[in-house]
């Protein structure tokens, strides 16, 4: 509902018309069917709005008979996979096992010394970002089977969502283009627009008003789960993104060259483990993570996930101790 109320004041600045340009195969134009795409459509895929938007190649069968099965099976594939990583860092990091966190939980280990706390929280860090891209994916999937099933919609109207994220080899490509784009508009309408346009800091304005803008809508989300969340987890976190984007930037500048290859790579994974722990912090204190999943349910499979992790996580708190 957030998101349709601020959606709604970005449309009434529009300057020109709302128009739609892809339908579903011999569909006649109607304003119901297209009201309502445009209030789910995130992205404005088939939209004039969303002029310069990045959509990910295609590399899915179009027959749509093979459509819907391909997506059908990747949605339970990322749905399991989403299940073993909450697992995993569940684990690591039980919801109430810190007295001063009752509902939720922390990625950073206060028994260990502060590199190898900080080391800790990066991995859980790497593999709670592969947990949200997984949700993220299967709820997208199921949404384009639903989509396809029952509103008759076509291939075409459901592109993938994310393209490889871990293969970006700079921080400006994994979040223009890697990552999911479904909250480019509401942070470039609501951020980057307005700080660029008020500021003479030109493309430095519109990196750091976007960023700021996606640290307010994230941070709304987890005070709906826990009004004593501190906004700086967000603002410090997505802000840190945007900081290294315009690194990224003034590199280029200096050297001529744009950040990329196997130093690219580097680069970007280190960065978005070091400061995204900080935005996985605020969600993980919130406790959102600490329901069950299908995996939950499947003993065997919970049973050598928690394993695994156990011995692990002992097995790095053993070599602290005895560094």
């Amino acid at each position: 509902m957030f998101i349709i109320v601020i959606r709604t004041f970005e449309w009434t600045l529009a300057k020109e018309p709302l128009v739609r340009h892809l339908r579903p195969a011999n569909r006649a134009p109607s304003t119901l069917t297209d009201t309502l795409d445009l209030i789910s459509n995130l992205r404005g895929h088939g939209w004039n709005w969303s002029r310069g938007l990045y959509v990910p190649r295609e590399t899915r069968l179009t027959h749509r008979t093979l459509f819907l099965v391909h997506t059908y099976l990747s949605a339970i594939a990322y749905a399991s996979l989403f299940g073993i990583l909450h697992r995993a860092i569940l684990t690591c990091c039980p919801v109430g096992a810190i007295a001063a966190i009752p509902d939720g939980s922390t990625l950073f280990d206060p028994t260990l010394p502060f590199p190898a706390r900080y080391l800790r929280s990066s991995i859980l860090t790497l593999c709670a970002g592969f947990m949200s891209y997984a949700m993220l994916q299967a709820g997208y999937d199921a949404c384009t089977v639903l989509a396809l099933v029952v509103l008759r919609q076509d291939p075409a109207q459901w592109p993938p969502a994310f393209d490889a994220p871990w293969r970006a080899t700079s921080l400006s490509v994994f979040w223009s283009r890697r990552w999911h784009q479904w909250g480019r508009q509401i942070f470039l309408v609501f951020g980057g627009y307005p700080l660029a346009a008020v500021t003479v800091f030109g493309r430095p304005g519109m990196v750091i008003g976007a960023f700021m803008a996606s640290a307010a809508l994230h941070d709304v989300m987890i005070l709906t789960l826990d009004s004593r969340i501190e906004m700086w987890w967000m603002v410090v976190g997505f802000g840190m993104m945007a900081l290294g984007v315009l690194a990224e930037d003034a590199f280029r500048k200096v050297t001529g060259w744009r950040v990329g290859g196997v130093i690219g790579w580097i680069w970007t994974m280190t960065w978005l483990a070091l400061w995204g722990s900080l935005i996985m912090e605020g969600f993980w204190r919130t406790g959102i993570f600490g329901y069950g999943t299908l995996i939950d349910w499947a003993l065997p499979v919970r049973v050598l996930v928690e394993r695994l992790v156990v011995d692990f996580d002992g097995w790095f708190h053993a070599i602290q101790r005895e560094g």
